[in-house]
């Protein structure tokens, strides 16, 4: 069993983690980065990237994780391929366990575990995930100018990103299982207003269906729910919006977690309740969602982390 000592611990290597390692290395704290079960996080299944501040041209997602791995590498950071098991932060220095059974001691520790698209959980949609099937409007939208889309789902996130999407498709459907939405009055009243948008209530998605060469989403087969009748419906692309789950289950009980599972940090910072455990990302993060904002709230997690620590003396 390995032993580490570190004055700054990061769980989890999407933009957030990555842009904290750079950070907190060059800050001379020499920071070691676990980088959990998937390194690169959500970017790892995106295939067009076109929003990320910098590239003139369309990125691949899996090519900018990369970049951002061998960046951190480059200024100093220890990068180290375990995921984490347990954590204590009951006292400083914090404990932390990862399944190859290492142990980390940690003067500061950055939560940036992320968070993950709800899925449909069907074999089409994996085939078509990042050709056609998307879980962000405001990464993907861009991509569907004129053209026809689906929404699947009845929450606020749903509803909000087909009211986003009529800023580019021509037409958009909102799938939705029951007979109503679960989302705000004010964001229904909105969407129902808005002639861009049609709803098919009752109705589950049972298949994707699209074409091999090129690989992409054509339509989709939906079943009422009450009488099983199936519906083909004509779309270009399908945007799964039926919520987020962020990766908090390693840290319940040792941080204050708000009603949806993200970690609650401190208005304008990245500080939790448990001094010195910072939080960057999608994992505190249920708003904005984008690469970039989580690369600079990692950015706020090394600064806030290096403060802490000059502090401690």
């Amino acid at each position: 069993m390995s032993e580490h000592h570190t004055k700054v611990l990061i769980i989890g290597s999407g933009p957030a983690g990555y842009t904290a390692a750079v950070y907190a290395a060059r800050a001379n704290l020499k920071p070691i980065l676990v980088q959990g079960i998937q390194p690169g996080g959500q970017l790892m299944i995106t295939t067009d990237v076109e929003n990320y501040p910098g590239f003139a041209e369309v990125i691949q997602g899996p090519w900018l994780m990369e970049q951002m791995k061998v960046q951190a590498a480059h200024v100093g950071a220890i990068l180290m391929s375990d995921t984490i098991k347990s954590v204590d932060f009951s006292k400083r220095p914090f404990k932390v366990i990862g399944e190859s059974g290492a142990v980390f001691m940690a003067e500061a520790v950055i939560i940036a575990t992320g968070a993950q698209a709800k899925w449909l959980e069907i074999p089409s949609e994996n085939k078509f995930r990042g050709y056609g099937v998307s879980g962000c409007a405001t990464c993907d939208g861009f991509f569907y100018r004129g053209k026809k889309v689906a929404v699947i789902g009845g929450g606020n996130t749903a509803v909000e990103e087909a009211m986003y999407l009529t800023n580019h498709a021509s037409e958009v459907t909102v799938i939705h299982r029951r007979a109503k939405f679960k989302a705000e009055k004010i964001l229904q009243d909105r969407l129902f207003n808005n002639p861009k948008i049609k709803v098919i209530w009752n109705h589950k998605v049972e298949e994707i269906v699209g074409t091999e060469e090129p690989k992409s989403v054509t339509g989709l087969k939906l079943t009422n729910v009450s009488t099983n009748e199936v519906l083909e419906l004509l779309v270009d692309g399908v945007f799964i919006a039926i919520g987020h789950r962020p990766m908090t289950d390693l840290f319940k009980g040792q941080i204050t977690l708000d009603e949806h599972g993200y970690i609650a940090a401190k208005l304008g910072c990245t500080e939790t309740n448990i001094p010195g455990v910072f939080a960057a990302g999608d994992v505190q993060d249920k708003v904005y969602r984008q690469a970039v904002t989580a690369a600079g709230q990692g950015c706020m997690a090394a600064l806030d982390a290096e403060r802490f620590l000059a502090a401690k003396g």
